[in-house]
């Protein structure tokens, strides 16, 4: 029998399945380069993620979303997610749980950036790290931070990169990720999908919710993001290796996905 593993707080029984052991309504976990689960899993609380260093992707149902420094990411009870990163170093924040006010805010994912007060009171619950016990200021200290959550979000839909399901699609993604540094080739694109040219951007932006240029444009500000985290390239040097042919329109594409200008990491 498979020995059980305690992560987050949380005893995972079998692979993916995680049992709550604690009665207690919220509790923090912080790791330093704490790494989660690669594989999808489930767990009967409620998670607030915050990256405090790197950035992650989180894969939920039919898109793969990306958190970059200084978001958070709200995954309600039960849903199945993984996360993978590339990035050097990787600090997280983890709130978790029970309960949460009768609210479709609270039963969905979201994306966003994290502001000034709640990165502060992140700071702060982390003095209360790994307590699992009750202890009344924790308690409602957590609790205020999560009937914020709905003032604070102010949701990118750009940070989400969709996955399309028609099987015609799939091989149209596996093309433009490979060869992103090159401007869309629709022809190649049509003939890899059997469809013709305007039957394939039609079907791509009923399955996506996008069309295929801004396909394109998120997948290369995803891969700058990855060259940023090394610190090892300038601005320039990843606006061309990523397939731009100017700094100027990588910083006006990037502004355009991050609503900030890119900042190579010091």
């Amino acid at each position: 029998m498979q020995n059980a593993n305690i992560k987050c707080g949380l005893t995972e029984k079998l692979l993916g399945v995680y049992e709550d052991t604690t009665e207690v309504q919220a509790y923090v976990w912080y790791e330093n380069n704490y790494v989660h689960d690669e594989y999808q899993h489930a767990h009967q609380r409620y998670q607030l993620t915050y990256v405090e260093q790197g950035y992650q992707y989180l894969h939920v149902d039919n898109c793969i979303y990306l958190v970059p420094q200084y978001h958070v990411a709200w995954i309600p009870s039960g849903q199945q997610h993984a996360t993978t990163s590339t990035a050097k170093d990787i600090n997280l924040k983890v709130l978790l749980y029970r309960d949460v006010p009768k609210d479709e805010f609270y039963e969905r994912v979201h994306i966003f950036p994290a502001p000034t007060v709640l990165r502060e009171m992140l700071q702060y619950a982390s003095k209360w790290n790994r307590m699992v016990g009750n202890e009344e200021e924790k308690e409602q200290f957590l609790q205020a931070i999560l009937v914020s959550l709905k003032s604070f979000c102010d949701e990118n839909q750009s940070l989400q990169l969709p996955v399309p399901v028609d099987h015609r699609l799939v091989p149209v993604c596996a093309y433009i990720n490979e060869h992103f540094t090159s401007n869309l080739d629709l022809d190649e694109l049509a003939l890899r999908s059997t469809m013709s040219v305007r039957n394939l951007q039609r079907l791509f932006k009923q399955e996506t919710g996008i069309t295929l240029q801004k396909y394109l444009q998120v997948f290369r500000i995803l891969k700058s993001i990855e060259l940023l985290d090394t610190g090892e390239l300038t601005l320039s040097e990843i606006a061309y290796k990523i397939g731009y042919k100017s700094l100027v329109a990588f910083r006006n594409s990037y502004f355009d996905i991050m609503k900030v200008y890119p900042k190579v990491k010091k």
